[in-house]
């Protein structure tokens, strides 16, 4: 790229990127301090309405040390809004709307904090953890299997060497130094992992954005990307962000691979070099592996609703209404640009437009208050009378239905995992019911197929403002195992 070319990418970055953005603005500290303060630990959305009091309490706070911040907090808010430092989306479990952090937000104070603490980039583990990449790499993609089965054997043979030297007893127990800075390599490692998600969730909502515009757009009713949906083909699954993403959370999610991660988790900080680590590095440690989990989840739901938003969007009538109003438009436009040769902006029209308008108020006399009594209901209420549902109609309705069978087996799994059996009742007391009536109709059939049915006994069940009774399934294994 020749150097003009670089002078205007870098410039339009300038311009655009939320990161360089936040940290050319003018109040910039007051900004990165109010982010700090407010999105902490795992603090990571928060309600418009109390972000709002937030930042009115620490504007205060600031100006009566002598900054000079004369706007209120929802005029900087808006801002930062607008600077896409912060996004705001609507709420799925309640009517407000969130804040949360961008991914430039997060690049630009990860970025100062390595500034206030420069990291030791230049380490034995930092340059072993390349090297071990790269052995892996180079390994992993060698299409020769004489090669390969060289290496293998020549790993055996320097484990077998290590193996003999250890029942001699000749070993090195690696120094305290050399731990922690190990497990600062893996903590920074970690810290790097919010922004991925961060960029994840965006290139998905981008790609959503982009699958309706480009249905919108195409006239043609047997479009590829149409066909595609109707024949089950997951298309923001199956995109490049969609695929990262799965081999990620599916790695995660292996029972396997979390108990060796919480076992390796748990014998580092019982080693005696662990008392060097400052206590905010052990309770990141311990809580590595729930926050990649609650994450990573977030955005498997976020992905898993997109797709269903998708797919509803295309079977029912808005795709045929969004493309009628896209007609409309394009022919209103087409319609003004061949105008445009013929009429000029200046030019007069005995056209007179009908405005709507709210009728002058002459007197208070004019007002009427409006009377309760008039909408006064004097119909007495009907009383419906509950029933008992099948078996065999609860299974029809979970196969009419779109239930998300897997995240209703992963919080069964989870509640055993933490009590040792779960009962529907107790399924729902510790997640919330996603699907409504949905999810516990899944639950219902989950506990049919891989519960213990004890018949003649029922529980009630709570979700969102609703009860029911239903009758006792507890699992007493996990799903799936």
């Amino acid at each position: 790229m020749s150097l003009v070319r670089r002078a205007f990418a870098h410039q339009r970055i300038t311009n655009n990127n939320a990161a360089l953005l936040l940290l050319r603005a003018q109040h910039a500290p007051v900004i990165l301090a109010i982010l700090e303060q407010r999105f902490t630990g795992e603090q990571r959305q928060i309600p418009a309405p109390e972000f709002f009091e937030q930042v009115t309490e620490d504007l205060q706070e600031l100006r009566s040390e002598g900054f000079d911040l004369p706007r209120t907090a929802q005029d900087y808010v808006a801002d930062w809004r607008r600077a896409e430092i912060l996004i705001r989306r609507p709420s799925t479990e309640s009517r407000e709307e969130t804040f949360e952090l961008s991914p430039g937000a997060i690049a630009a104070m990860q970025f100062v904090d390595e500034l206030h603490e420069p990291r030791r980039t230049v380490t034995e583990s930092r340059l072993a953890t390349i090297q071990n990449m790269l052995v892996q790499l180079v390994a992993e993609t060698d299409p020769d299997v004489t090669s390969r089965l060289a290496t293998l054997e020549a790993e055996k043979t320097r484990l077998e060497d290590q193996i003999q030297r250890l029942a001699e007893g000749d070993f090195d127990v690696l120094d305290t130094q050399r731990s922690t800075e190990r497990v600062e390599e893996i903590l920074n490692l970690v810290t790097e992992v919010p922004s991925d998600f961060a960029r994840v969730r965006q290139e998905i909502e981008g790609l959503n954005h982009e699958l309706r515009e480009k249905l919108i757009d195409t006239e043609d009713s047997r479009s590829d990307v149409l066909e595609d949906i109707f024949r089950g083909v997951d298309m923001l699954a199956d995109s490049d962000a969609g695929r990262s993403f799965y081999g990620f959370y599916q790695l995660l999610l292996d029972p396997e691979r979390g108990l060796e991660f919480e076992d390796a988790v748990r014998t580092i900080t019982e080693r005696k070099f662990a008392t060097e680590l400052t206590p905010a590095q052990l309770r990141a440690l311990r809580r590595m592996l729930p926050l990649l989990q609650d994450r990573s989840t977030e955005v498997h739901q976020i992905l898993t609703s997109f797709s269903r938003s998708l797919r509803r969007f295309v079977q029912t009538q808005r795709l045929a209404e969004e493309r009628r109003l896209n007609r409309e438009l394009r022919a209103a436009l087409k319609a003004a640009m061949g105008l445009s040769d013929i009429v000029r902006p200046t030019d007069e029209h005995n056209v007179a437009l009908q405005m709507s308008r709210l009728d002058r108020i002459s007197s208070i006399s004019g007002l009427r208050l409006k009377n309760p009594g008039d909408y006064r209901v004097t119909q007495i209420a009907a009383t419906n009378r509950t029933s008992t549902v099948s078996m065999a109609e609860l299974q029809q309705l979970a196969r009419s239905m779109d239930i998300d069978m897997h995240e209703l087996e992963s919080n069964v799994n989870t509640v055993i995992g933490d009590h040792g059996t779960a009962s529907i009742g107790e399924v729902l007391a510790e997640f919330p019911a996603t699907q409504g009536m949905a999810s516990v109709v899944g639950l219902i059939v989950l506990g049919q197929e891989h519960g213990v049915w004890y018949r003649g006994n029922t529980e009630t069940v709570h979700w969102h403002d609703r009860n029911a009774r239903i009758d006792l399934f507890i699992f007493t294994e996990r799903i799936g195992q």
